[in-house]
């Protein structure tokens, strides 16, 4: 259970902070367009509004709890990364270090220059692909949903980390062996799979499955006792389904909670893969704003973990500038990215009252989080609807809950 304080005693206006469950009950749950939702927020180390409200599972009227399990997708991206990044501390690989080190049938990896599969027109990458580059989403790589190119649609033929019975992360790594990349490594911004090939890479530099890395590195040390890649037979009651809204706007079934995909999985995505709860992951966000320990754990060094929130974007130009593809989990202007994490550079151009050096995510089922080191304040915002492009939760939810501080 989650301890709370009144938000006078951490600095914020609880009339104010009371508006963000006003909000959302007044223009989406009430609405049916959103099931349910958790809203919480945290400052100074403590939590001082948690607000849960509609239902979990629609179907059967199932409340939704402030201890519900949801699938947090994306959010799932800076989990791994820095897990990763654990390595590193280690001595284990260094940030450019060419990711055919570590994946041999990645050399000689080409740029498409047309054609479509299996019969691509391709030319050398203009250098090799980092493991930086992995980590910022310079890659090369794409994402199967972006219909925005032959490679994409390569990805969605083949079926490239889309759950299949007795896939796996190599099946995956390989597939991308036979694949050109989109653009060279360095060259552009482009959400992709690249998260996916660094669970990969936890596996082959550590020697243990990604899930037992993240179990005994980060999960267990925080407590974060609901977070994992599957759901387990004795935690099903308590998980949500999964929403989508369909072309005609309305809100169908998308993974019933109670028969559920991620109830027996052999594809373990870094890049969307876990589940958790509001609670879980307010314990792995108060580490980030912490510097990297929780209740006397330490999970990564302040040093480290300040260099991953900076903007690594080339001239310490904002997205708009150097991203390219229709989706990602951030508006561009005003916004940079580092290592695993977007970071607000600009509030004025990104239009949000956030304050800069803020660093963030969100997950396709529209959950979202944000860490504030200047305002030392956290956000968890957990739903379960898809696509996260939906509504802009985060613009609304910034603007809620930064008109309450004193």
């Amino acid at each position: 259970m989650l301890d709370i304080v009144t938000p006078e005693s951490v600095g914020l206006d609880s009339g104010q902070l009371a508006r963000v469950g006003e909000h959302l009950a007044k223009c989406y749950v009430q609405p049916g367009k959103i099931p349910g939702s958790i809203a919480l927020v945290a400052r100074r180390g403590q939590v001082c509004y948690l607000d849960v409200q509609g239902l979990r599972d629609v179907e059967r009227g199932t409340a939704m709890t402030a201890d519900s399990i949801l699938r947090i997708y994306s959010m799932s991206k800076p989990v791994t990364t820095l897990a990763l990044m654990t390595l590193l501390e280690r001595g284990l690989f260094s940030l450019d270090d060419r990711v055919d080190r570590f994946i041999p049938a990645w050399k000689g990896l080409r740029v498409r220059k047309g054609g479509s599969y299996p019969m691509f027109d391709t030319v050398p990458c203009r250098r090799p692909m980092t493991i930086r580059d992995l980590m910022m989403h310079t890659s090369g790589l794409t994402y199967d949903f972006m219909h925005a190119s032959n490679v994409d649609a390569a990805y969605r033929k083949l079926r490239l980390g889309r759950l299949q019975e007795d896939y796996t992360l190599q099946d995956m790594i390989d597939q991308l062996a036979q694949l050109p990349l989109e653009f060279s490594p360095g060259e552009r911004w482009n959400y992709s799979v690249a998260t996916d090939v660094l669970g990969y890479l936890i596996e082959v530099i550590s020697g243990q499955s990604l899930p037992d890395y993240m179990h005994s590195v980060i999960f267990e040390p925080l407590g974060m006792v609901d977070t994992a890649f599957q759901i387990s037979a004795d935690k099903v009651s308590r998980f949500a389904s999964c929403y989508e809204r369909n072309l005609q706007k309305q809100v169908v079934l998308s993974d019933d909670g109670q028969d559920s995909q991620f109830a027996s999985r052999s594809f373990y995505s870094g890049g969307g893969g876990l589940v958790s709860t509001t609670a879980d992951y307010y314990r792995f966000c108060q580490m980030l704003l912490n510097g990297g320990s929780l209740d006397g754990q330490r999970i990564i060094g302040p040093r480290t973990l300040a260099f991953m929130t900076r903007n690594h974007l080339p001239g310490g130009v904002d997205m708009s500038q150097f991203a390219t593809g229709s989706f990602s989990e951030t508006v561009y202007e005003g916004v940079g990215f580092g290592l695993g994490f977007a970071s607000k550079v600009d509030a004025v151009s990104n239009g949000f009252p956030g304050s800069r050096g803020s660093f963030f995510w969100g997950g396709l089922a529209s959950t979202l989080f944000w860490v504030d080191p200047a305002e030392e304040l956290v956000v968890v915002f957990m739903t379960q609807l898809i696509p996260s492009s939906t509504f802009n939760f985060r613009g609304q939810l910034e603007n809620i809950i930064y008109g309450a501080l004193l």
